[in-house]
């Protein structure tokens, strides 16, 4: 078949990597001369631990399975399953900790004493009463994955990426760019991310999707290893794995006003170089700021340095990124055939690096492919 992706991301990315493997030829189209969305201004998190439990948590582990698989086809992509601990410096924090690693059956959560958490990432000297260990975490490159997946893809003789290139119209499967170029296609995947309007409203008005706006940061390397990836207890409060009555008891304890404004949790994960990707805020009504505010930055540092029982090096980049999320609840991800042979997919929401493999998989299984 012929196949034109539209969205140069990780969900279009693995979309085309999916056809290219149904042994399709393919031809990719990015709006921006690289991406510069999403998918490369995030963590890197491929993150299991908090998601709900059936088809938020099946598709996260599926994922899971699948970086971890395609890793060992794809040079560069380098997954690390590093598993991450949530660190708990209170006692209610620690009993949500408790209470999820009670009832949960699938993630092979582990409440460990402070001691035990040391031993799994020495590094962490500062303040923990305890931590949850989730060993089905893992981390990738974000500013990596996309080289990495296109190396790959272009080896195949099959595959084309065109940057650069906005789509203005889909018509009888007909995919006209910007510049004038028609691609005609048996298949059309749009998978657009945070981009909601121009052509994505022509072709539909209804979608059940908001755009979430997140602040985060890197350091210059850190002269130690971070063996596992980072959590605060925060996190709690915005994963609904952790939902039940300590976290009901947790939430009548503020969050301090900084945190509470910018609906804040810490999320840190070392990259290969050593720095560190500090995160993250949430901002849901639009129009979005312009603007990056230092109080959020200035409180992640503070946190980061009570885990660590030491200063941070300098911060070396700041930044904010955009994502779409579906707001039907229970709904992973926003699928609709929005004319015929053509599917838009859109609204993962935070768990786009998490889970745009297996999501992709499941939407050529549902294509019937």
């Amino acid at each position: 078949m012929r196949v034109v992706v539209v969205g140069g991301g990780a969900l279009g990315t693995f979309h085309a990597w999916e056809a290219v493997r149904r042994g399709d030829d393919v031809v990719q189209i990015e709006r921006e001369a690289g991406p510069r969305g999403a998918t490369v201004r995030n963590f890197g998190l491929v993150w299991v631990s908090g998601r709900a439990d059936g088809a938020e948590l099946e598709t996260a582990q599926r994922a899971r399975v699948l970086w971890e698989e395609r890793s060992r086809e794809v040079a560069g992509l380098d997954f690390r399953a590093a598993g991450s601990l949530t660190v708990c410096r209170t006692e209610d924090e620690l009993a949500v900790a408790k209470e999820a690693a009670e009832r949960d059956t699938a993630r092979a959560f582990e409440v460990l004493d402070a001691q035990e958490a040391r031993k799994l990432n020495p590094a962490l000297k500062g303040e923990m009463l305890g931590a949850l260990w989730c060993p089905q975490d893992g981390v990738v490159e974000p500013r990596q994955v996309l080289k990495a997946l296109r190396r790959e893809l272009e080896s195949s003789g099959r595959y084309s990426f065109l940057a650069g290139r906005e789509v203005r119209d889909v018509n009888d499967r007909q995919v006209r760019t910007d510049d004038g170029e028609v691609h005609v296609a048996d298949e059309v995947w749009l998978c657009t991310g945070a981009w909601h309007g121009g052509l994505i409203r022509e072709l539909t008005d209804d979608l059940p999707v908001r755009r979430v706006r997140l602040q985060m940061m890197q350091t210059a390397p850190l002269d130690e290893q971070l063996t596992t990836a980072v959590a605060d207890a925060d996190s709690f409060r915005y994963y609904p794995a952790y939902q039940g009555p300590a976290l009901d008891t947790l939430n009548q304890t503020k969050q301090q006003q900084v945190a509470a404004d910018n609906k804040m949790q810490l999320l840190m994960v070392q990259r290969n170089g050593g720095g560190l990707t500090i995160g993250d805020t949430h901002e849901y009504a639009e129009p979005f700021t312009f603007d990056v505010h230092e109080d959020p930055y200035d409180y992640l540092k503070a946190t980061v340095e009570r885990i660590l029982d030491r200063p941070l090096p300098p911060i070396t980049r700041r930044w904010a990124g955009v994502y779409s999320q579906a707001t039907t609840p229970g709904e992973v991800v926003v699928r609709r055939t929005v004319a015929d042979g053509v599917h838009l997919v859109t609204g993962p929401g935070g768990r786009g690096m998490t889970m745009a493999p297996a999501i992709a998989e499941a939407s050529f299984q549902g294509a019937g492919r």
